[in-house]
């Protein structure tokens, strides 16, 4: 099936180059560029030698369809909050019925903002399958990503069973250095014009930073990384 349509236009680096004159630029970022099949290639040999499971797919309608397939019947699901999964649909998939325990909703549900945090923690970091993007992904095969909060490196760190990692082959960097050029001078400002947008905070901040340069030795398989030979998210 193709992928459904992403509901939240605003919020994606094209929306927000359009609406926010503290972007505009980065309106023509080489961070926002598809990466040459070279790179993509040098980046899955490298991520693959480090022990991660990598897929590569065409466009996001493919890149939906592989994450649909990679996640069993009645397991539990939460997502960060990511731009790419917006994008390829999947958000918008899984806020309807679908075959799995979506948490998501039930957190959200939660108005207390001290009892949300302890759900986001608990119930939200421990699912069978966590949904995410990053920031980054290097030639030398390593991932990072940073958060406001640290519950989305968290769970990806430690806490989910499983985590499957969708990213366009923009995020495709040469080495740690340039991934936290990237997330400092490219990601930051369109996440800080997101949050202007969804929640009308001024700025949002990199106050947890997670850099993965293996798989875990005793549960090779718990990372997957799908590369989208596309631009998607910031």
């Amino acid at each position: 099936m193709a992928a459904p349509q992403n509901t939240n236009l605003a919020e994606t680096f094209e929306g927000l180059s359009k609406t926010d004159a503290q972007i505009t630029p980065l309106a023509h970022s080489p961070y926002h560029k598809a990466a040459s099949p070279d790179r993509i290639n040098a980046a899955k040999v490298a991520l693959e030698a480090n022990g991660f499971k990598v897929h590569v797919v065409n466009n996001r309608d493919e890149a939906f369809a592989t994450v649909k397939s990679l996640i069993p019947e009645g397991k539990s699901i939460n997502n960060a909050h990511s731009t790419t999964l917006e994008e390829i649909g999947f958000i918008t998939y899984i806020k309807g019925a679908t075959p799995w325990n979506n948490v998501h909703g039930t957190i959200l549900q939660e108005k207390d903002p001290a009892k949300q945090a302890e759900l986001r923690r608990t119930v939200g970091s421990t699912v069978d399958y966590y949904l995410t993007s990053v920031a980054a992904i290097t030639e030398t095969g390593h991932i990072a990503h940073g958060d406001l909060s640290g519950s989305k490196v968290g769970g990806v760190a430690f806490g989910a069973g499983n985590v499957i990692v969708v990213a366009g082959s923009n995020k495709i960097v040469k080495d740690e250095l340039e991934a936290w050029k990237r997330i400092e001078n490219f990601a930051l400002p369109l996440e800080s014009a997101r949050v202007r947008i969804a929640y009308g905070l001024p700025a949002s901040g990199i106050t947890h930073y997670e850099v993965i340069r293996k798989s875990n030795p005793f549960n090779p398989t718990r990372i997957q990384i799908v590369i989208v030979n596309e631009p998607l998210g910031y």
